[in-house]
């Protein structure tokens, strides 16, 4: 996280060797002359961790501004430098809302270090907000070892993924939608060094292409239109930890130059604004696109491509690893069934047969749905196949049945046609016949009705095919 800081003083020599002073790499910090209308500003930029202004600086009534600072998002805290150490004025300002005061007169190396202790106390209770943003209790921390895989493409990728996990080299995971490629972004954030950093995720395809540069970089008020107030960019925000940019594709080409200079400065300058900020962001990219073809076609700069690809993580399809999904499928089997509060065991072998045999176009995104909506409709404690929905089970029925008629077609080719119909015929028969007497526990007169046929004929039927109604009674 990059603390800023503003220095509000009214002798420019103070002003800037304070800002050069507590400048570092996690701090930047500006300082300006202070004005009737500034406080106002900066109570609709939410912008600044501290401000350090001079007592003659502040409003006449400083409570109500201090206030409105403090609770703005980004949490605004006042430091006040006073002329002299007077312990009643001291306590008057702590008790209005002021982070803390500093006298004046003291020591230059002494001043110094307590706005430099002061500012470090923030930077750690930013870091440490950081490292716990986005945490909700019951969700599980990405790791390498949630893709452990049977597939040989997935496995070649997770030893590449881990050969790169404690460096700071920008990767571009490619694959096709759903395969997870946030998620693998994620588990190497979280095993690198950076993991005590922000994860900032934006997906380049949701923002307007009018406002991704603002979404990115950031800009002052009035930079543009509608520019109420200042805004930090997602640069900024991931400052000290990764920056993943989700379907990169979806830049336009002006933003693809101004993102390219980015990456090789290490610093962005937000719309409307003269400064550079100087960040420390690892980068990781993602789409679901052939790049390699869009720099051929001229729809994706060459050299940003060559910038953000220094390692192609390529996330094969699950259709293309089918011996994954049975334990992916009891993964979440277990993890829906803690969460919704549903007791299912297990799932069904018909069930699974279905789940594996689908192809998966929307791959594991499309699987986890599917076995949420599996668990939540589940009535014991068997996820069955009744319990998918038709466009997994759909395919699984026709390939069953066609082999079912293969395996027929088989059984009775070097029959004459009318034998084979009839043998065809009689193992249907039996086959129907049996499994109407067993739902109606060996009653023989509903079973007859059911089937609508005479009482007679189904006896006969019965004892041509050897079947008893005392056989199929509870």
């Amino acid at each position: 996280m990059l603390i800023r800081v503003l220095i509000l003083m009214g002798r420019k020599s103070l002003r800037a060797r304070l800002a050069e002073g507590l400048e570092s790499s996690d701090v930047h910090v500006s300082h300006e002359k202070p004005t009737p209308l500034l406080w106002g500003r900066l109570a609709r930029e939410d912008y600044y961790h501290l401000v350090v202004a001079e007592e003659e600086c502040l409003p006449a009534e400083p409570g109500p501004l201090f206030d409105v600072l403090r609770t703005s998002p980004v949490g605004t805290e006042v430091v006040v430098v006073v002329d002299d150490d007077d312990a009643e004025r001291r306590a008057t300002l702590l008790e209005t809302g002021a982070l803390a005061v500093v006298p004046r007169f003291a020591s230059r190396p002494g001043f110094d270090r307590r706005l430099s202790a002061l500012i470090r106390r923030r930077a750690q209770s930013e870091a440490a907000l950081a490292a716990t943003d986005g945490a909700r209790w019951g969700e599980p921390v990405p790791s390498l070892g949630d893709f452990v895989s049977q597939s040989l493409a997935m496995n070649e990728l997770l030893d590449l993924a881990s050969r790169v996990v404690a460096s700071d080299t920008s990767l571009l995971i490619l694959g096709e939608t759903g395969v997870g490629k946030e998620w693998l972004a994620r588990a190497i954030h979280t095993e690198s060094p950076r993991a005590s950093g922000p994860f900032v995720a934006v997906n380049c395809a949701a923002v307007p292409e009018g406002l991704l540069e603002s979404e990115l970089f950031g800009h002052v008020e009035g930079a543009f239109t509608g520019a109420l107030r200042t805004r930090r960019g997602q640069f900024e925000l991931a400052h000290g930890g990764t920056l993943f940019l989700d379907e990169i594709f979806d830049t336009p080409p002006a933003l693809q130059a101004k993102l390219l200079r980015a990456l090789q400065e290490h610093a962005v300058q937000p719309l409307g604004s003269e400064e550079l900020l100087y960040l420390d962001v690892r980068i990781m990219a993602a789409t679901n696109r052939d790049l390699e073809r869009a720099v051929a076609d001229g729809e994706f700069r060459s050299d940003l491509f060559y910038r953000i690809g220094v390692v192609n993580l390529p996330v094969p399809p699950l259709r293309e690893r089918r011996d994954d999904i049975a334990a992916l499928v009891d993964t979440h089997r277990e993890r829906f069934s803690m969460q919704l509060g549903r007791r299912v065991d297990a799932v069904s072998d018909e069930a699974l047969e279905a789940l594996v045999a689908y192809d998966w176009p929307g791959n594991v995104r499309e699987l986890i749905n599917v076995i949420e909506r599996g668990v939540l409709l589940c009535s014991g404690s068997v996820l069955d196949v009744g319990d998918l929905p038709p466009s997994v089970t759909g395919p699984a029925r026709s390939r069953r049945a066609a082999r079912r008629r293969e395996e027929i077609a088989d059984r009775v080719m070097n029959l004459p046609l009318s034998e084979a119909r009839a043998e065809i015929v009689e193992d249907f028969e039996r086959a129907y016949l049996a499994r109407v007497l067993e739902r109606c526990d060996g009653r023989v007169g509903e079973a007859a009705s059911r089937a609508e046929v005479d009482p007679r004929t189904l006896y006969n039927k019965m004892r041509q095919y050897g079947l008893s109604k005392e056989a199929f009674r509870d």
